[in-house]
């Protein structure tokens, strides 16, 4: 289908919101009124500057408060809507959307409303215009989609039909079947737009929250299908109304809706998902940053690279990289377990993830690598032979506690947290879980975790508001059989935690003396769910990274995040080691 965006779903100019929105492939525009309205492109300009971009204008939004008022404020609102149609004439929009009545002034009254919008559509008529009729959730009378086609069926006229806004029906809880009673002609045109669940003022929630399909929590995909089977042939149109968005880079906003509806659409092959993580690799000035942690973790180093500053270090099969080609510590890069990497590689192309170039040095194994949205590089990759690890002298692989990566943590830029998400539903597979907010001594953090099939890969994206020294932390989770006998190898590099924690932790569970002074004694942090018990601990932070150990009891799902407080007062307090 084609695919269209209004262009207050990005930001910029209107010169620049077109470009961009060609860049990312979209066919077609709808036009906001206020980006006309502040550019000083001539109607003519833009419809020429569009033409040239390959793009179509499939619709001129909105016109505001017209129907269903007395005589007086009629005739205004006629002279209002013919100055638009000359100015849709001279952009080449062939379709305005009307929005429902708000004006106190309405009329409640589906009669008057349908005169009044035959009369809007047979003036539209002579200038080959068709008018799409828009409830919006907080109409003064029209505020639900059928309530809509039940006043353009009333007006009865072939330049009048319906506009579907996926926001104004499902943040009212409205069931999108019933749009397959409307036949598929008169839906005129279909706007997107996802939402996270929000309890506030519908108004607000949509000038200031949508997002992309696939970001929020909404069943677009859904509401789609039923539009499909109704004989809807018109665009898929994103319209987003969102303050992020409207800060961040045009062409990477635009990028990112496009990846939406080609998830959406479903027009890129499924491939398997990852099974797991192959490495994570760490940037060092000097592996010795790192290697008396690792050495105290259970780690051994088992390689280095034939040609490249890197070291392999592992335990079972927990895999850590050292690249010290690098000045400063992060996390540059994950290898993710994945059965067929070529196709994943092609797949997350298709999303249009940036495909990173790779120099190989005679006989180096193949491993194909996106970006992504932080600038995390993604290996996809196979560990059996044949194997990346042919690239580094062979060593023996030392037995321990730990066993494996139980799941990474990436702190993302406030802007590109919901693109991450996207990013990782559609390009790995993965399924996010409930989005939430926890303390940090100095604002606040948002975190969604994500995980695979039989949470073989799990991922936590957070924004934080503040870290130290405005540093955004990373970091590592390594799952262990006896978190206790680590603990007491990693004395003196573990973060302390204060007293005040085991109190609470007393009130709040019935753990035994014994135990609760073994977790306090070893600096252990301790949850629960209903299905299992979880024993954490976090090292102290190396440049940007720090490594968190996890002992996972019976089938406990969730990251400890009830103890995440604790952890950052505690990084703030020793933010470096």
């Amino acid at each position: 289908m084609r695919k269209s965006i209004a262009t207050v779903s990005v930001s910029g100019s209107l010169a620049e919101k077109l470009d961009a929105i060609a860049a990312a492939g979209f066919d077609g525009v709808e036009i906001f009124e206020n980006d006309l309205i502040s550019s000083p492109l001539a109607p003519e300009e833009v419809r020429s500057r569009v033409a040239d971009l390959g793009l179509t204008i499939d619709l001129y939004q909105p016109l505001r408060d017209f129907e269903a008022v007395g005589p007086e404020a009629l005739a205004g609102n006629l002279r209002r809507a013919e100055r638009k149609f000359a100015l849709m004439e001279r952009l080449g929009a062939p379709m305005l959307l009307v929005c429902s009545s708000v004006s106190p002034d309405a009329i409640d009254d589906d009669e008057l409303a349908a005169e009044h919008l035959r009369l809007l559509a047979s003036r539209a008529a002579e200038h080959g215009i068709k008018i799409a009729y828009e409830a919006l959730a907080w109409g003064r009378h029209v505020d639900e989609y059928l309530h809509s086609w039940r006043i353009v069926r009333m007006a009865d006229h072939p330049n009048l039909g319906v506009c579907l806004d996926s926001f104004h029906i499902l943040s009212r809880g409205s069931d999108p079947g019933g749009i397959e009673a409307i036949p598929g002609e008169k839906i005129f045109y279909l706007q997107l737009a996802d939402a996270p669940r929000l309890a506030m003022d519908v108004l607000q929630w949509s000038r200031h929250y949508r997002c992309f399909p696939g970001q929020g929590d909404f069943d677009v995909a859904g509401l789609v299908e039923h539009t499909l089977r109704a004989g809807y042939g018109g665009p898929l149109s994103l319209e987003v109304f969102n303050d992020i968005f409207r800060q961040a880079s045009a062409s990477r906003t635009a990028r990112d809706a496009m990846r939406s509806l080609i998830l959406l659409e479903g027009g890129v092959p499924s491939t398997a998902g990852p099974v797991g993580f192959a490495f994570a690799e760490l940037t060092v000035p000097s592996p010795d940053r790192l290697s008396g942690l690792l050495t105290a973790l259970g780690f051994a180093r088992t390689g280095r690279h034939a040609t490249k500053p890197v070291e392999l270090w592992e335990q079972n099969g927990a895999r850590i990289l050292l690249n010290s080609a690098h000045e400063g510590t992060s996390l540059a890069a994950l290898g993710l377990e994945i059965p067929d990497p070529e196709g994943a590689v092609e797949r997350a192309a298709r999303l249009l993830a940036p495909v990173l170039p790779r120099r190989r040095g005679p006989g180096e194994a193949k491993l194909d690598a996106v970006a992504a949205p932080d600038g995390t590089e993604l290996f996809f990759c196979r560990t059996a032979e044949p194997s990346w690890r042919s690239d580094f002298t062979p060593e023996q692989v030392p037995g321990g506690d730990i066993t494996h990566l139980d799941h990474v943590a990436l702190t993302q830029p406030r802007h590109h947290f919901d693109e991450a998400a996207l990013f990782y539903r559609g390009v790995l597979g993965l399924r996010p879980h409930q989005s939430v907010e926890f303390a940090d001594p100095y604002g606040l953090v948002r975190s969604r975790a994500m995980s695979g099939p039989d949470d073989a890969v799990r991922m936590v994206l957070n924004i934080a508001s503040v870290s130290a020294r405005g540093t955004p932390w990373q970091h590592v989770a390594l799952a262990c059989r006896d978190i206790m006998a680590t603990a007491r190898r990693l004395h003196g590099l573990t973060l302390p935690i204060p007293g005040n924690y085991y109190d609470d932790l007393e009130a709040r569970y019935d753990l035994g003396v014994d135990r609760l002074r073994t977790l306090r004694e070893l600096g252990l942090l301790y949850d629960r769910d209903d299905r299992g018990e979880f024993l954490h601990l976090y090292t102290a932070t190396f440049g940007r990274v720090f490594f968190e150990v996890v002992q996972r009891i019976g089938d406990y799902e969730g990251y400890g995040m009830v103890n995440s407080p604790v952890r950052l007062a505690a990084q703030h307090a020793r933010p470096y080691a």
